[in-house]
């Protein structure tokens, strides 16, 4: 009876009016919670009890208000918040904790031990979950401490200096909420396919030209899934042939999708490797169905991958928009003398918006290593949904990562508004893990602002460490994907 209803409602305090940033932020966290659980939320219209996001002195919890204050407006910060509202306690709080962490109570601050006090498990929120020292609710070893040492230390040492972390929703977040409200869906998340076992997950083709395949000659040799293979072990991904004279391999096809958010907004992520002809294309496209009835549907291109092979696997974005149900449909068209193929893995597909710029630096420790200190690799100018061009910068630093976008000329600026305030940019590094529901990515977004020193260039000089890149899958089959969304008001 203490759990909320979903779409939990909520409101964004008038406090919050000149922190564009936190607005955005808060937002953002809630496509993250909605890709991985059942909760939604709304806006709210009159219920007596809402989420209240205020602007107060840090970051804390009181009844239903959220405090988002200077510092705290990051995407796992709320995302830490909100957990507390929907029920969750601090995992190191846990019951069981004493098996996973030490606590040294004389390192803690005078005054604030309460916040290593353990919770009783009539009161747990667990629901027997593993302990998780990958949970956004984990504080890091040093929280609150007097300065005399860590005031955690975990059990087992590999995890010191992961609790704590600040990227997302853990995996194991992500059950214990499904547990806690009982969630057999998702709301923002539509579809995995790392054709695990040799299945084609459901997915029908006209023809016979695409397989199922552990690896294929000329390449890839192995799927994308268990990358970094080196075992001997290889998993399952699926390839067409293009080699010949004949006549094109055929169409794959997913199973009916169906639309549930008022957005109507689809973002279609997955893995190529492309071996063929630079005159072979891959269309992705979607078939749209009137109704129940309608079994042929229409069919609308949405994009398409051509050009140079590659020699590693790529990801790839498309938004399909589609507003009625759908299928996705993959569709080889082949040039004359080709050869090779091409090969698709991973498959995931979410309601929410793609990111507007991708980056995929390969053998990026060879890259970092090898390049000059503050060596920068741009993207082509670019330009946002609004008409600004910019260009987007990974910074290269032998032992660490910047990014930054800049604005640059462009065709519009004599037709738009200037200074350009009140666009969000999000900055990522993407977690490679397969199945994006369980991805850790990591992101910094900032709001442009009037009074913004320089707002023609933003940089986050330190985005991330190679140290830390180890620590999730950012560094997949030795590629880094960054990047990055340019939002308008």
């Amino acid at each position: 009876d203490k759990l909320w209803t979903s779409p939990v409602p909520y409101e964004l305090d008038m406090g919050l009016g000149k922190y564009m940033n936190a607005k955005g932020v808060i937002l953002k966290a809630f496509e993250q919670i909605r890709i991985k659980s059942c909760i939604d939320f709304k806006p709210r219209d009159s219920e007596d009890f809402y989420l209240s996001f205020k602007k107060l002195d840090g970051e804390h919890l009181n009844g239903q208000n959220l405090s988002i204050g200077t510092g705290c407006d990051s995407l796992s910060t709320v995302e830490h918040e909100v957990l507390h509202a929907l029920g969750f306690n601090h995992e190191h709080c846990r019951s069981d904790r004493d098996d996973y962490v030490q606590i040294d109570e004389g390192s803690i601050l005078e005054g604030l031990e309460y916040n290593f006090a353990v919770i009783g498990s009539e009161n747990s929120t667990t629901h027997e979950t593993p302990y998780d020292y990958w949970s956004v609710m984990h504080y890091p070893k040093n929280a609150f401490s007097n300065g005399s040492a860590s005031t955690i230390t975990t059990i087992d040492p590999k995890y010191q200096d992961l609790i704590g972390q600040r990227l997302d929703l853990s995996p194991g977040d992500a059950i214990e909420l499904n547990l806690l409200y009982n969630c057999s869906s998702t709301v923002a998340f539509m579809f995995y396919c790392g054709f695990s076992n040799g299945t084609m997950c459901e997915m029908n083709q006209s023809g016979s030209g695409w397989e199922v395949v552990t690896q294929v000659s000329g390449g890839p040799t192995t799927d994308h899934t268990s990358l970094p293979s080196g075992n001997g072990e290889h998993g399952y991904f699926i390839h067409v042939n293009t080699s010949g004279q004949e006549e094109d391999p055929g169409v794959l096809m997913t199973q009916i999708m169906r639309p549930k958010r008022e957005c109507k907004v689809q973002c279609l992520q997955f893995y190529y490797y492309y071996t063929g002809n630079e005159s072979d294309s891959l269309n992705i496209g979607i078939r749209e169905f009137e109704d129940e009835q309608n079994t042929t549907g229409t069919f609308r291109l949405m994009g398409h991958i051509t050009g140079r092979p590659t020699s590693y696997w790529k990801v790839h974005h498309v938004s399909l928009n589609a507003t009625k149900n759908f299928q996705v449909v993959f569709e080889i068209k082949k040039a004359e003398n080709s050869s090779g193929g091409f090969s698709i893995d991973d498959i995931n597909l979410s309601e929410t918006e793609c990111p507007h710029v991708i980056m995929q630096i390969d053998e990026f420790e060879n890259v970092l290593n090898t390049s000059k200190s503050g060596e920068r690799l741009y993207s082509p100018r670019l330009y946002s949904k609004d008409g600004y061009a910019y260009r987007l910068a990974v910074v290269l630093n032998k032992t660490y990562v910047g990014m930054f976008v800049q604005l640059v000329s462009g065709v519009n600026d004599d037709q738009l508004e200037w200074p350009c305030v009140h666009r969000q940019m999000t900055f990522q590094l993407l977690d490679q893990t397969p199945n994006m529901q369980q991805q850790m990515s990591q992101r910094w977004t900032f709001t442009t602002e009037q009074n913004d020193e320089d707002s023609k260039t933003k940089t986050y000089s330190l985005f991330l460490s190679l140290e830390e890149m180890q620590y999730r899958d950012f560094l997949r089959g030795g590629s880094a994907v960054f990047m990055f969304s340019f939002d308008g008001k």
